[in-house]
């Protein structure tokens, strides 16, 4: 790989892939993978709430429904934590690219859609490194929820019912959802964030982020 300087000061790149739930994280974050592998690059991936530490601890307090906003922001900042300091920064530091299935600006929408303030959500995360790429994934609410009913289902938390919003879990998935979108929106200019139309195929979503990581690649100049 071209020497470059990288916006966090590790040797290796740091590419995020952002979105609601599923907006097609995983699938895109599986595609960079195998592609950036066949390049000869060292690719490692990072996903939301896997943390050895702090994960099953999640799983289950979710499972009990014992998830105050705060708790909440609490925990998924620690299962951050700990990934950042055992996996992420360690990869960073031997010059792997590390494509992350969701940021700190998931934690930024979820904890101000739960009344947070975005100050306090932000010092949370104020030591994680600024990402070299941040690729969003916009996608209409209707779609999610087709999407969301055709494959996992309605997750309590995920449709916002633990916030009150409706005691129907589609209307709350639909309030949830669109509340995270517009916090999203709100975000794309300060962090700049490539948008992209969540509504294309797998194949061709993929494509515009390769040409954006291809150019990296080939020149070593950050875009």
């Amino acid at each position: 790989m071209k020497k470059y300087e990288t916006k966090h000061g590790y040797e290796g790149l740091l590419i995020v892939v952002e979105g609601t739930d599923g907006a097609g994280k995983s699938t895109q974050i599986n595609m960079l993978k195998r592609w950036i592998e066949d390049q000869s690059y060292g690719a490692m991936v990072s996903e939301w709430k896997t943390s050895r530490l702090i994960s099953q601890v999640i799983d289950d307090a979710k499972e009990r429904n014992l998830l105050n906003p705060t708790t909440f922001s609490l925990l998924y900042a620690a299962d951050f934590a700990d990934r950042l300091t055992n996996t992420i920064i360690p990869a960073l530091e031997a010059g792997f690219v590390v494509l992350m299935d969701r940021y700190k600006y998931t934690a930024f929408v979820r904890d101000v859609v739960r009344n947070h303030d975005m100050e306090w959500v932000k010092k949370l995360y104020e030591y994680a490194p600024e990402p070299d790429l941040v690729f969003y994934l916009d996608m209409p609410v209707e779609i999610l929820l087709k999407r969301i009913i055709g494959t996992t289902g309605l997750d309590y938390y995920e449709s916002g019912r633990d916030i009150g919003l409706s005691r129907d879990f589609y209307k709350s998935f639909k309030l949830y959802q669109s509340q995270c979108l517009e916090e999203y929106n709100k975000m794309k200019d300060e962090y700049g964030f490539i948008t992209i139309d969540g509504t294309q195929s797998p194949e061709e979503i993929n494509q515009i982020m390769r040409d954006k990581i291809q150019k990296i690649f080939d020149t070593g100049i950050l875009y």
